[in-house]
């Protein structure tokens, strides 16, 4: 009997369970969403509803004991920054998990494990990014006479190499013309030495 074993060991050893953890905890932060199966899902909501619950701390001690966890100093940020406001009136239930059935292959479960929004949090959010698609807009819309001048720039220079090809143009030519030909000297002469080649290997 399993009696005060409160975790799933995912047929894997402590400190291989652990970096995965870690992986599915900060690609959770960084997306605010993944795909993965339900047993991991499972012990990942876990240990990052425990990172939120650090988050909300707010303190030195707190803010270290996420960095030891989680991958990388903007992911840190962002928890401390900008998900752990969202939950300042909650206590606990930060994600939540939605089955998607069974994969293609060895039909292992699948859930979508995510951070709960609530319909303010979702309605802040996308006034934040329709004022970024704005300001990205304004920025886009400045850019084009500089690319101009660029292009023109950039045409000038292509031009400068074709001039100089055409200036070399006729000497190729030249050089050409002053070559002769391999059939331009029709003349018996020219047949001789190839008669007598034939002869001397004919054995005449």
């Amino acid at each position: 009997m399993r009696h005060r074993k409160d975790h799933r060991k995912l047929s894997r050893t402590s400190s291989h369970r652990r970096a995965l953890l870690r992986n599915l905890v900060t690609s959770l932060i960084e997306h605010e969403r993944i795909e993965t199966t339900l047993a991991k899902a499972k012990e990942a909501r876990r240990v990052g509803e425990r990172m939120v619950t650090f988050a909300k701390r707010g303190d030195i001690p707190a803010r270290r004991q996420v960095a030891r966890f989680v991958h990388g100093d903007h992911n840190v940020k962002k928890l401390f920054e900008t998900v752990a406001p969202w939950y300042a009136e909650r206590n606990g239930g930060y994600t939540r998990i939605l089955k998607l059935g069974r994969r293609l292959g060895d039909a292992g479960e699948m859930a979508l494990l995510e951070f709960v929004k609530s319909p303010e949090i979702k309605e802040q959010l996308r006034k934040v990014a329709d004022e970024k698609a704005k300001a990205d807009k304004a920025a886009a819309k400045a850019l084009p006479p500089a690319k101009g001048k660029a292009a023109k720039g950039a045409a000038e220079v292509e031009a400068a190499p074709t001039e100089g090809k055409k200036g070399r143009a006729p000497r190729e030519k030249e050089a050409k013309i002053e070559r002769p030909g391999p059939r331009k000297s029709g003349s018996k002469a020219s047949k001789a030495p190839t008669r007598a080649r034939q002869r001397g290997k004919s054995g005449e």
